[in-house]
């Protein structure tokens, strides 16, 4: 009976996109769906729309409320604007800068965002073809943007496009513009309620112009130029697996001094079909495969790769043993930071004033490395949003000096305010050439880090649950947590448990304590007295529940790394088997 209330519903739905407001193709393939016998299709297209949330939109492209489509896209377009012309009514004229990556249909909606604003009387700087995430998160700032989109779905499946929101300090969106974009969003019904006309004159097209600017900028970050002068023949590897860093990242790296880079030639095609991996994703060690391939045959000293909108990056380096090894994005975080204020130690630039910036599902061994050089930190949500705002909080008091999250997402400036895998690499580079001309390789560096801070080794579980059942059991999962909340992980007592939902700290007395955060999100997490820590989150991008784990050890020396990994990977096991995970 459920199901029949269901297909009735979505049919409904389905049947007022055969309106004359919708274009030929679409309700062709809408007329498709309602004459299957099988109403799966009908169901995932149309059971839900496709929320605007504090990020933006994520999703499946096709025809639906709950796909990717120049209506959805229009909706979110003609939502935005109407709450710009609101907010900022008393502004001679409105501005935004529209961006794109390089998956199918991005140029398109791009376009038509671009169309939609200056229908409704707003300036666009759209830019010429794909460009960097960080890069269009700077140009909204030098063009004095009150807004800027972003097409892209970053490095989800190539079947996904997504539509990112940002405000006019660089950053996405935060409360209280958030809410108020979304419930104009939300208002608007139906295509006819979306001014597709676009006015010529109020779209400006936008490319050398910002890039130039924006990559002098990358390379003033540079903390010790003199070194790479040194190892200017550095060899490096780098992939930006079809998508946005080709257009940039190759040339940072030349204009900061490298000369010997070397560029995946499959992976420099430009495809949102992204045809040489499974999956864009720098994270997953095959989306490297071709770049170590070729890392090996010339002997390099570092891979690095860059999602498809370019704002995060992954590595590779050789360990003791001479492999090729992946790092992981909290240990790419911990070797940032570490160079970041050694070196800045180091040559006399740091100041009292300095402060990083972290989210509380990061390695906490960053923690350690902070308070042992007296430099302040702070923990936030997951998100580069939540790090924009402890910088914009912090504006003209103290200075940003670097930040970053487990997912390989690294800051290492404050004129842009998102993710940069373009000053990343860059920056990755510089610190490859610092341990290169100490006669070491990266590899070492972490090694070092790890015998003098303490050796902790994460993972993220990540369980999948796609379409509306699963949305129900990511749900269910995250109240039976909160019912019966875990005493012990791993063989180890559960010592203090926050909730972020309820902003309240139980430790294992159960006295509670009130946590400071500026709201409320649904995440969990535990430590328990041997030192790990497990954080559980469903993600707000894709159909998944997240479960980070952390576990702590001791090396006490470079050599006893297999041990302590060793150890580490046991004490994992015993925690995804308490979980059930």
């Amino acid at each position: 009976m459920e199901n029949e209330e269901l297909i009735k519903q979505v049919t409904e739905k389905a049947e007022k996109w055969l309106s004359p407001a919708y274009d030929a193709e679409t309700q062709a393939e809408i007329k498709k769906m309602l004459a299957n016998p099988d109403k799966t299709d009908l169901i995932e297209a149309f059971y839900k729309d496709l929320e605007f949330g504090t990020g933006g939109l994520r999703g499946i492209m096709g025809v639906g409320s709950n796909r990717m489509n120049i209506y959805t896209v229009g909706a979110a377009t003609q939502g935005l604007s109407n709450y710009l012309n609101k907010n900022f009514k008393d502004l001679e004229q409105i501005s935004v800068v529209v961006g794109h990556d390089c998956r199918n249909n991005s140029r398109l909606f791009a376009e038509i965002s671009a169309n939609i604003f200056s229908a409704n009387g707003i300036k666009v700087y759209l830019f010429e073809d794909m460009r960097p995430t960080p890069e269009m998160s700077f140009a909204i700032r030098h063009f004095g943007c009150q807004s800027g989109i972003n097409i892209t779905a970053s490095h989800n499946p190539k079947e996904y496009n997504g539509y990112k929101a940002y405000w006019d300090d660089g950053a996405q969106v935060l409360a209280p513009h958030d809410k108020g974009i979304i419930d104009e969003v939300n208002k608007i019904s139906s295509a006819t309620d979306i001014k597709f006309e676009g006015n010529k004159d109020l779209i400006q097209i936008v490319g050398e112009d910002a890039d130039s600017v924006y990559l002098d900028m990358v390379k003033s970050i540079s903390i010790d130029p003199e070194v790479i002068q040194r190892q200017k023949g550095l060899k490096i590897v780098y992939t930006p697996i079809h998508g946005t860093g080709m257009m940039l990242i190759p040339r940072a790296l030349k204009q900061w001094g490298f000369e010997n880079v070397h560029t995946v030639p499959e992976q420099m095609v430009k495809s949102g079909d992204f045809p040489t991996v499974i999956s864009p994703n720098p994270e997953n060690a095959e989306a490297l495969s071709m770049a170590i391939d070729l890392a090996k045959k010339i002997d390099a000293d570092i891979v690095m790769a860059s999602d498809p909108d370019a704002d995060r990056v992954g590595m590779a380096c050789k360990n003791d043993k001479g492999e090729w090894v992946l790092i992981n994005g909290n240990q790419t975080c911990l070797i940032f930071l570490y160079y970041i204020i050694k070196n800045r130690i180091a040559m006399g630039k740091m100041k009292d004033d300095d402060f990083i910036v972290k989210t509380i599902v990061t390695t906490d061994l960053i923690k350690s490395v902070a308070d042992k050089n007296h430099i302040e930190m702070l923990d936030c949500y997951t998100g580069f949003k939540w790090i924009a705002r402890e910088i914009r909080l912090r504006e003209g008091k103290q200075q940003y000096i670097g930040g970053g999250e487990e997912s390989y997402g690294f800051l290492a400036e404050d004129f842009v305010r998102d993710k940069d895998a373009v000053s990343a690499c860059t920056l990755l580079a510089e610190i490859c050439a610092w341990a290169k001309d100490q006669g070491k390789t990266l590899f070492e560096v972490l090694m070092d880090i790890y015998v003098e801070y303490g050796f902790s080794k994460e993972t993220t579980v990540n369980v999948v649950k796609p379409g509306k059942s699963g949305a129900e059991e990511i749900k269910a999962m995250m109240e039976n947590f909160r019912s019966n909340p875990p005493k012990e992980i791993g063989g180890s007592k559960v010592a203090l448990a926050k909730d972020f939902k309820t902003l309240e700290a139980t430790d294992g007395e159960g006295n509670v304590t009130a946590i400071d955060m500026p709201e409320t999100s649904n995440v969990l997490q535990y430590f328990t007295e041997d030192g790990t820590k497990i954080s559980v989150r469903p993600s707000g991008t894709e159909p998944k529940i997240k479960f980070y784990i952390e576990v702590k050890g001791e090396m006490g020396c470079h050599k006893c790394f297999d041990a302590a990994n060793a150890a580490a990977v046991e004490k994992i096991e015993a925690v995804r088997k308490s979980l059930g995970i």
